[in-house]
């Protein structure tokens, strides 16, 4: 069995993560919880665009933790390689230099999401 990948490794720390975070049983915690899951929702924007935004924010505020997660559901959304890329654009005029370290990150993902045929 070959190692896991470092996607694999934040699916599953995210997951054991959020589940300690309900068990904290905080009504603040988990309305805002809803709320983020709820914002994503179709709505004036399509559930794939405002990943797509969600991905651009990741890393103009560079979450690498937040660029896998929206990744992740750019793909799941419909979204293409092209146009993950091209939303990548747009955070790197708008955060700068900066935003480089965590395109290389974002790279480094869509190639396993591609690798486990999640990615169109």
């Amino acid at each position: 069995m070959s190692e896991k990948n470092r996607l694999e490794l934040f699916r599953e720390k995210r997951a054991e993560q959020n589940e300690k975070v309900m068990d904290l049983d905080h009504l603040g915690i988990k309305r805002f919880f809803n709320m983020d899951t709820n914002t994503y929702r179709d709505g004036a924007l399509p559930t794939q665009t405002k990943e797509l935004l969600g991905l651009v924010a990741s890393a103009v505020l560079r979450c690498n933790d937040c660029i896998d997660y929206h990744l992740e559901q750019c793909a799941k959304s419909g979204s293409t390689k092209a146009e993950i890329v091209d939303a990548l654009n747009v955070a790197l005029i708008v955060g700068g230099s900066i935003v480089i370290p965590h395109l290389r990150h974002a790279t480094e993902t869509l190639e396993f999401l591609e690798e486990e045929g999640t990615l169109k």
